[in-house]
């Protein structure tokens, strides 16, 4: 007997039945089908983009503040065999141009644009609100990423970015303007100015990696081996598709880290000081033609001391801080050459064009006269001593410090130029050694190429080698117009003039023209180490009052020939162009960062009120709390047992940051203004296990960065411990590390705790931090 269910299921197929046995029913079938049939066509799928048949693929690196003068490729003293290899088989550029800093120039390579006309026209930590400055690519210059991806290329991203405002972070977001966001389908990096290469901040596309620190470890080294095993997929799934990677080694910003066997290598190598350093340099440079015969070599500025003045202790210091930077430049040239050995291995060396720009500027002068055991000093405001930098000689290059070089070696690695990074108006600063490999399109390998170029002209050089032309349109957005020059024409026309007749520059007020062989330029008002947290602005020192020099680049390769005064009209004329290149490139108002900020985004600098409810971990800098001179209470709900440990909250790690943390059931407030400035405040005995609230209350002397203060701390109300902070963080809390909540990531805010045994034993059930 049926059941109710299965009569119903019958009674359906019945009807089914006679409907399709109903007269016209076949009918209708038929003619449904026959329409389909008719209208149909053979199976097509949408368009897949493919490269232009032969395209290279296109494998682009740039290192970060390596000078004119330090490869031994352009006769420096710091030997880099894999550069010099490919400037054997290639093509090295004489006179390439940076824009002389670091975002700017990354902007300016991967847009085909001038760096304020995709309002980069300074680094990403220092925007304004000012067109020209904010930071902000527009979708109007796409990368030559984002171009090559459409055209059947794929794309990756290894290293630094520094391109991404710091208000889009995040993890909301947007990420339209992270590597992701900007045609490259794969990212492994860092998105900040720097990083230590021992202990990584790093993100994959869009998310926050761990490192695998550990013995042997080195970003470098990672790096290297991520960009082989990218190639490696690449090619064995899809290996008729060309691809574009951009390879962008933190080396040699500071710090300069290198492993123990590199920095060895270089021991006693610059005992004789920057002065003879240098000369030897420009002699190298005259005998390879890298500068012509009758060059003579600029003077050292009289801001520098010269090294003979110099007491044994302090030459013994600066040799060693400059061994680290180049056992930094050496090593990383090895692990670079690991990525170009892998390409020989596979075949695709010869078609592969390597475009190799040694430096995003002149090498730095950022560390100062004395140099830095910590570069986050100048940042955050503290005043390092000479003592105190002496005392970290043994861990130069080492994770413990995060050591740059003075600045005399700065000019020393520019030779045979004047002055070094920031300085745009001075070749020092924008002048860097460029190679171009691609074995089966450029012949003539070890030649020089003596043509005026721009890192502009590298975008449309990739295109016009890829056979791509620079759509109008790029994802709906009308393009703007590519201000570079291919460089290809050079490639086999070596006497060719060079197509590139004019150039604009400006960089942290530091501004200049080229044009038909001639520069202007004005001198600095303030050096590249007076640019920190508290130093004099000189705003007072407006545009219209910069001295300006000029330069025959014709009959002067090396600029060591002022003609200011005594060719008034040729310095009128240029002067004249540039306030004309300069209104149409978007570089006006020159101004200094620290005016035409009101109103810059942000995500926490607008709050003084935060609640978290769980873990969190890599918070970036702009979306935690904003308690840079502010007071302020942290307040966490926990839940305890007996003898807990572990982070509640901290911000920045070992170079500069705070943490409040549990030490075998104690509180502890521990505050890293960097170096010597270390305040930590410990509560008179353990907590008892159970339900608290923990709280410390920092109380500032005054309401303004870099105050000090007392901080209390406080159980369920009651105090239980005060002490004083003598001096707070003046500048950013931390620029290479962030907020976290229940641990501690990348590297420990002081020596009570690793960050490997850093998780909070109990259970933090909310935690509020209110700014005062």
């Amino acid at each position: 007997m049926m059941n109710r269910p299965s009569q119903i299921l019958a009674a359906l197929l019945a009807t089914s039945t006679l409907v399709c046995a109903a007269p016209g029913f076949a009918q209708v079938a038929a003619d449904t089908v026959g329409r389909t049939v008719e209208t149909t066509h053979a199976p097509r799928w949408p368009d897949r983009p493919t490269a232009p048949k032969g395209a290279p693929n296109v494998l682009l690196i740039m290192t970060d503040d390596v000078g004119y003068g330090v490869t031994s490729a352009f006769g420096g003293p710091v030997a880099t065999p894999n550069f010099d290899a490919l400037a054997r088989q290639g093509l090295r550029y004489s006179r390439f141009n940076t824009t002389a800093l670091c975002s700017p120039t990354r902007a300016s390579l991967l847009t085909g644009r001038m760096p304020h006309n995709v309002n980069m026209g300074n680094v990403t930590n220092l925007p304004t609100g000012y067109d020209g400055y904010t930071t902000v690519i527009p979708k109007s210059a796409a990368t030559v990423a984002e171009v090559l991806k459409d055209a059947g290329y794929n794309t990756a991203m290894l290293g630094k970015g520094h391109i991404t405002p710091e208000w889009e972070m995040s993890p909301s977001g947007p990420f339209d303007r992270w590597p992701t966001g900007l045609g490259f389908e794969y990212f492994y990096g860092f998105l900040s100015a720097d990083t230590s290469l021992w202990n990584p901040n790093l993100v994959e596309n869009e998310r926050p990696v761990d490192a695998p620190v550990g013995p042997g470890y080195h970003l470098e080294k990672d790096m290297a081996d991520h960009a082989i095993a990218w190639l490696q997929r690449q090619h064995a799934s899809a290996p008729d598709k060309p691809f574009f990677l951009y390879y962008a080694p933190g080396a040699a910003h500071t710090p300069h880290h290198a492993p123990q066997e590199w920095l060895d290598k270089f021991k006693g190598k610059f005992d004789q000081g920057w002065d003879k350093v240098r000369e030897e340099s420009f002699r190298r440079q005259k005998a390879m033609g890298l500068i012509p015969k009758d060059s003579v070599l600029s003077p050292r500025p009289d801001s520098l001391p010269a090294w003979d003045t110099l007491d044994a202790e302090h030459r013994k210091v600066y040799a060693r801080l400059m061994e680290a930077y180049a056992a930094t430049v050496a090593y990383s040239d090895h692990e670079t050459g690991r990525l170009i050995q892998a390409l020989r291995d596979s075949g695709q060396f010869d078609n592969t064009m390597i475009v190799f720009i040694e430096g995003d500027n002149g090498a730095s002068a950022e560390g100062g006269l004395n140099g830095l055991a910590f570069e986050q000093s100048a940042i955050t405001g503290h005043k390092e001593t000479f003592a105190e930098l002496a005392s970290h000689y043994d861990e130069i290059g080492g994770p413990m410090v995060y050591n740059h070089f003075p600045a005399a070696w700065a000019w020393a690695m520019n030779s045979p130029y004047p002055w070094w990074k920031q300085i745009a108006s001075q070749a020092g600063g924008v002048r860097n050694g460029m190679v171009v490999s691609w074995p089966a399109r450029i012949k003539d390998g070890g030649a020089f190429r003596n043509q005026y170029a721009h890192v502009s002209d590298i975008a449309p050089t990739i295109l016009e080698a890829a056979g791509v032309k620079a759509p109008e349109v790029v994802n709906g957005v009308r393009q703007q117009p590519i201000d570079g020059i291919s460089l290809a024409y050079s490639f086999t026309a070596p006497k060719a003039p060079s197509q590139r007749r004019t150039q604009v520059y400006e960089m942290m007020e530091n501004f200049g023209i080229y044009h038909e062989g001639w520069i202007a330029g004005t001198l600095p008002k303030r050096m590249a180490w007076e640019v920190g947290v508290g130093e004099d602005r000189k705003l007072g020192v407006g545009p219209e009052s910069r001295k300006w020099t000029l330069f025959n680049l014709d009959r002067d390769f090396t600029t060591a020939h002022d003609l200011a005064a005594n060719n008034p009209a040729k310095l009128k004329e240029l002067q004249d162009l540039f306030w004309k290149e300069a209104a149409a490139n978007r570089i006006l108002p020159i101004h200094d960062y620290s005016e035409g900020t009101a109103g810059r985004p942000t995500i926490g600098g607008n709050r003084t009120s935060f609640t978290y409810r769980a873990p969190l971990s890599r918070l970036n800098e702009d979306a935690a709390p904003h308690t840079i001179g502010k007071s302020f209470t942290i307040d966490a709900q926990v839940e305890l047992n007996a003898g807990a440990n572990g982070v509640l909250v901290t911000q920045g790690g070992r170079f500069g940051g705070y943490a409040f943390y549990l030490k075998d059931g104690v509180p502890v407030f521990h505050y890293n203004a960097v170096g010597a400035d270390q305040f930590t405040i410990r509560a008179q005995g353990p907590v008892p296990a159970g339900r608290h609230t923990l709280t410390a209350a920092f109380q500032a002397d005054r309401q303004e960065p870099g105050s000090g203060g007392t901080l209390t701390l406080r159980i369920d109300g009651k105090p239980i411990g005060s002490g004083r902070i003598e001096r707070t963080i003046r500048g950013w809390m931390s620029h290479t590390e962030g907020f976290d909540i229940g641990t501690d990531t990348v590297t420990a805010v002081n020596k009570d705790y690793t960050v490997a045994d850093s998780g909070f034993t109990g259970t933090i059930t909310r935690l509020d931090v209110t700014l005062k």
